[in-house]
């Protein structure tokens, strides 16, 4: 598993996401992505973004934690073809 944080209006384009987290993503890039997202369905976590295929041709899923941040899971780079 890798993370990363990241600070600032229009990361990746999403300049909506006030006031979820406030300008905060927080990215966790998965070896089991899809089990991760399971795991979140099954918690009712709220989605912002459905899963889809990234520009980076890797999969992700958005979710809102209860603190109002942005949860990011994403499969590895280049997994998604």
């Amino acid at each position: 598993m890798s993370a990363g944080l990241h600070f600032g209006e229009g990361v990746h384009g999403f300049r909506n996401l006030k006031p979820y987290g406030n300008g905060v993503l927080l990215w966790f890039g998965l070896d089991d992505f899809d089990a991760a997202v399971a795991r979140a369905e099954e918690m009712k976590a709220e989605v912002i973004k459905p899963r889809h295929r990234s520009e980076n041709a890797h999969w992700e899923c958005w979710l809102r934690d209860p603190e109002g941040y942005a949860i990011v899971l994403a499969s590895p780079l280049g997994s998604a073809g």
